[in-house]
């Protein structure tokens, strides 16, 4: 969209009026004055406090990296309240019975969102620079350490990131749901992720990687993008003001399940909001017409899954060079020892061996809990946890194949003989599983339209379980089964 379509002067009054709004609300108010005011001296003498604490046992190292995690911490607390904003910015509006008067304004719908978006990220931003600037200030007079300037540009990207990520995504949840109760609820699948990537960041700071902040911040772009544009695209006056109070009946949700499993792909609408017959289901009309439509609609997930799995492999392997093992981490005559045997059980402890049980059910089952975790977190956390379990065994392959280059030997060789006579059949059926794990997500952030937030987690979930029970399983079946009597026959032929 250009901006020739956005009137400035319209989203900046917006802007004001929600400024102005949220300036009145002393709720608001007085925890950003607090948290502005009081957090950053509480951070820096705790962060004192550990680094004399630290240092009495010679690990300043580790208390120097005290400062920068103390200055992401204070920069993260305020920002938590941007989702209170955020989330108040439409669904707030109806309960309060003013979102007509707004909606009856000259302004466009894209006018409306970019507002309500700017507005609710104003002042937690603002409290956030000023926390880190007073808590600079504090750490610098109490004798602190000097603090390199490029981290503190890193911190502030990434404080500044977050924030749009947590207020985009809680202005899709806002404009999606029918009560500020459900918006909360919704919103705590938004801050956990959030919370989860502060830990993974403050991981990096005290390990000393500040350069792995940058694809951090990378990320966090990707992300904003995404969220943007669902948001732009998903934000609809009229439906946000005709959409009724969602409510649980078990009974519905049975009746809208079944017809979600009987309507075509792109018929989700019909399926739901009108009585029309469905066409009969069969086994063959998924294979033939349901399935190549649903991986072409979901060819965005699984060019993201695609992606992260790469990257997962990527990052393992850089870790292996930087941390060589041993060259008698992997003992290949030791392997393939216990492969003549045709016992793998016996693999030894330097060698790959990695399930109790080497046998087709130990292994199918080991990947059905992997699946359903995926489908767990997929819906607690829009999908991104999901992503980040996609993208584990692959770093944790990476690593593997970078240790086995290092120790001398052929990592295409390694890969070849361990990976790819059963890789072949799984990690495509992975790929599937987390990219519609990754399209449930979406389908919570941003639903198809006249779809609400619940109508659109079915239609996830019903097209997860049509592609696990009729792609996933059966790949992951035989998966097993190659892994079990194929993959050692060629370990045995190449080593």
């Amino acid at each position: 969209m250009t901006t020739d379509l956005i009137d400035l002067h319209t989203v900046k009054t917006l802007v004001r009026r929600e400024l102005r709004d949220s300036l009145r609300d002393w709720r608001i108010v007085v925890p950003i004055v607090l948290l502005t005011a009081i957090f950053p001296f509480l951070t820096n003498i705790a962060a004192q406090m550990a680094f004399d604490f630290l240092e009495g046992y010679g690990a300043t190292v580790i208390g120097e990296r005290m400062v920068p995690f103390g200055m992401m911490v204070v920069g993260f607390f305020p920002i938590t309240l941007s989702l209170v904003l955020a989330l108040e910015t439409f669904v707030g509006e109806k309960e309060r019975n003013t979102l007509e008067a707004l909606f009856a304004t000259p302004a466009s719908d894209l006018e409306l969102y970019l507002g309500k978006l700017i507005a609710a990220l104003v002042l937690p931003l603002c409290a956030a620079y000023a926390g880190i600037a007073i808590y600079l200030v504090t750490t610098s007079f109490g004798g602190g350490l000097e603090l390199p300037g490029l981290l503190l540009v890193q911190v502030l990207l990434l404080t500044t990131l977050e924030a749009l990520v947590m207020v985009s995504g809680a202005v899709i949840v806002s404009s999606h749901t029918t009560s500020v109760r459900a918006a909360n609820l919704l919103a705590s699948f938004i801050i956990v992720p959030t919370a989860l990537l502060l830990q993974v960041e403050a991981g990096l700071m005290f390990w000393g990687a500040y350069q792995a902040l940058w694809y951090v911040a990378l990320a966090l772009v990707v992300v904003n993008a995404i969220l943007i544009r669902a948001g732009m695209r998903s934000f609809n006056r009229e439906e946000v003001l005709s959409r009724e109070l969602d409510t649980l009946n078990l009974r519905r949700v049975g009746k809208d399940v079944r017809r979600l499993w009987l309507a075509p792909p792109g018929h989700a609408r019909i399926a739901l909001r009108t009585g029309e017959a469905l066409p009969r289901w069969s086994v063959k009309r998924f294979y033939t017409h349901d399935l190549p439509r649903l991986l072409r609609s979901g060819r965005f997930a699984l060019g993201a899954s695609a992606a992260i799995m790469l990257l997962g492999f990527l990052f393992g392997w850089g870790l292996a060079q930087r941390f060589p093992l041993t060259a008698s981490f992997v003992n290949f005559d030791a392997v393939a020892s216990t492969i003549s045997r045709g016992n793998l059980s016996e693999m030894p402890a330097g060698g790959v061996g990695l399930l109790p049980e080497f046998n087709a059910g130990a292994i199918l089952m080991h990947n059905l809990r992997a699946t359903v975790l995926t489908l767990m977190f997929a819906v607690l956390s829009f999908g991104s946890i999901s992503m980040l379990l996609a993208g584990l065994p692959m770093a944790v392959l990476g690593f593997l194949a970078g240790q086995v280059g290092g120790a001398g030997s052929n990592p295409v060789q390694f890969l070849a003989a361990f990976v790819l006579p059963h890789g072949v059949v799984e990690l495509p059926a992975t790929l599937i599983a987390a990219a519609f794990a990754l399209r449930i997500g979406a389908m919570l952030i941003a639903p198809p339209r006249s779809l609400t937030v619940g109508e659109g987690l079915l239609l996830g979930l019903t097209d997860f379980v049509k592609v696990f029970l009729f792609v996933v399983l059966p790949l992951l079946g035989l998966a097993s089964l190659l892994e079990v009597y194929l993959t050692p026959l060629v370990i045995q032929l190449l080593y």
